[in-house]
């Protein structure tokens, strides 16, 4: 295995982005969980022996923005301004989507994927004693802007 990120000394090391000016960025990401129709309409009812999912994984998928550089070995600690996460039903699931922004030397884009990853997880958990063929899918950056690399938007 070959790791690219190697200090002189042949270890791992973070990027360095001292040197990166502030600028404001903002991160999209989204995905889907998969559920079967009796699942779906406990979660619509809100009638799951754990209470409401959705309030439930937007809280999560806010925690987890904000603890992303505890979790991801070699992401950046940032500091978040502005966190959401909403929920759309569809025939046979659930889309989640998260919004993150910030003001600093390095985007939240890992922020806005890990946001949305533990808001479907905790649906998942949630919602298991209903349905444990439950899918998690699709998870995936759709936009991003600021920093070097400029803007990024997922052509559908």
């Amino acid at each position: 295995m070959k790791l690219t990120h190697l200090n002189e000394n042949g270890q791992i090391q973070m990027v360095d982005v001292g040197q990166k000016g502030i600028t404001e960025r903002t991160a999209r990401a989204e995905g889907k969980i998969l559920i079967s129709k009796e699942a779906l309409e406990l979660i619509k009812q809100g009638a799951l022996k754990k209470g409401d999912a959705l309030i439930t994984a937007k809280v999560a998928g806010i925690m987890a923005a904000k603890k992303t550089a505890e979790i991801i070995p070699l992401c950046h600690n940032i500091n978040l301004n502005y966190v959401d996460i909403d929920f759309n039903f569809f025939e046979g699931g659930i889309t989640a989507r998260s919004e993150v922004r910030c003001k600093g030397v390095t985007g939240a884009e890992m922020e806005a994927i890990h946001a949305v990853s533990a808001a479907l997880l905790t649906i998942y958990d949630m919602a298991k004693a209903a349905d444990k063929k439950m899918t998690i899918t699709d998870i995936k950056l759709v936009e991003k802007t600021g920093g070097k690399s400029g803007d990024f938007k997922r052509e559908v």
